[in-house]
């Protein structure tokens, strides 16, 4: 038997290989990059069964508007003509409907359930793994009365949908917060959510499988694919050809690329997002939300991470540093207190998120090809879903009933 053949590096693509070869299959990883720095190492860490709204919802369109004025704002589409963009754009505006929402809602809280359930088991067999998970949940901290009123609606969503959240004070918040001062009119606590070391998560992953036998081929690019009748038989990549029996296409802000390689349409962007890691002090405890600014904190004891912005931006790569001046300009605008030091370029993580037009990821087999899978377009939800991804991903492969129910993840669905 022929192995299976993974195209993507990234946490999806580790996840799908680990679920993979608990089954006994043999497995091959391609990746363009080096695997040390990817999408997938400097993100947020976090673990959120409570983002169970997907990016394209309404309001998104009125504030996407306003905020493209504003090269620091937390959400930015470079004004340019590409066919691409265009294309998705329009679709981004179609998906951007309460009915749309509604039907998102089971199937992203159910692959959030499924995977952090995962993590769990995951600690629980690999107790030497170090992940830095911490399962304090998340606070969406807000300071104006019509993001409060914004996130008061979504808490009592998230009860209705079965999800536990409490709705804080000011006082309540600086009983979670003693070390400092946070400027807020309130919070919601989604106790259930959870946070980890995304690059610890990473390297364990990636030794792991190295030591039970998952090969790697990194810094190699695909550039098309042999196929015969309805199955591919081989990846053509810039070491020569790879034979198969099955693939999966886990390429992240690329896999549109790989896709038009194999004649489908996958509609995808990459949302360019930025972190950077301080110095703790005074010690943030709580993982949150600055909602406003849309930046995510991530605490680890003596360190802390604050990363956001979603710059739809296709694949370019370069670093705009008034995106993580608006981070940084977040910071004190919420904890005063806190000895922040503008980050030098080089501390400065980027990454291309891979974004859908509608915000849900694309989970199943390809159309028209009985042996490709694919397994892309988790927007910044990458770290959050991946161990669901790849259990259903090795489910599929194993011609297995997957887990759960997959409509709205159809990877022809466009």
């Amino acid at each position: 038997m022929k192995p299976t053949i993974i195209i993507g590096g990234g946490i999806v693509g580790l996840f799908t290989a680990y679920f993979l070869q608990k089954s006994g299959t043999e497995v091959i990883i391609i990746d363009k990059g080096d695997m040390q720095v990817n999408c997938s190492t400097g993100n947020a860490g976090m673990i959120v069964p409570s983002h169970i709204i997907p990016l394209a919802a309404p309001g998104m369109i009125s504030k996407g508007i306003s905020w493209m004025f504003s090269s620091k704002s937390p959400f930015y589409i470079h004004p340019r003509f590409d066919r691409k963009l265009l294309q998705w754009s329009w679709l981004f505006y179609q998906s951007a409907n309460k009915s749309h929402v509604e039907k998102s809602i089971p199937y992203l809280k159910n692959l959030s359930l499924m995977s952090k359930a995962l993590y769990q088991q995951f600690k629980a067999e690999h107790i030497e793994s170090n992940l830095g998970l911490i399962e304090k949940g998340l606070m969406m901290i807000y300071q104006t009365s019509e993001v409060e009123k914004e996130e008061i609606e979504f808490a009592h969503l998230a009860q209705k949908h079965g999800l536990a959240a409490e709705i804080l004070s000011p006082e309540d918040i600086r009983n979670i917060e003693p070390n400092l001062e946070v400027k807020a009119r309130g919070a919601v606590l989604f106790p259930g959510d959870a946070h980890l070391s995304p690059a610890a998560l990473y390297g364990f992953l990636k030794k792991y499988l190295e030591e039970k036998g998952v090969q790697f081929k990194n810094e190699v690019t695909v550039t098309g694919f042999e196929t015969k009748s309805d199955k591919v038989i081989g990846v053509l990549t810039s070491e020569g050809k790879i034979e198969g029996d099955k693939f999966v296409l886990c390429g992240g802000a690329w896999s549109a690329e790989l896709a038009k390689m194999l004649d489908f349409s996958l509609p995808m962007m990459g949302g360019k997002g930025y972190s950077f890691i301080q110095d703790n002090k005074p010690e943030i405890k709580q993982a949150s939300i600055l909602t406003e600014m849309k930046v995510a904190v991530s605490p680890y004891g003596n360190q802390i991470r604050f990363g956001g912005t979603m710059e739809i931006a296709g694949t370019d790569e370069s670093i705009n540093i008034n995106r993580v001046k608006g981070i940084f300009e977040s910071i004190n605008r919420y904890y005063p207190d806190f000895q922040s030091k503008f980050p030098e370029t080089d501390q400065i993580w980027k990454g291309l998120r891979p974004c859908s037009p509608d915000g849900l990821p694309y989970i199943g087999f390809a159309p028209n090809w009985k042996n490709v899978l694919v397994g892309s377009g988790h927007s910044m939800m990458g770290i959050s879903l991946a161990p669901a991804t790849g259990k259903i991903l090795a489910e599929l492969h194993a011609q297995k009933s997957p887990s759960m129910e997959l409509a709205g993840f159809k990877v022809d669905r466009f």
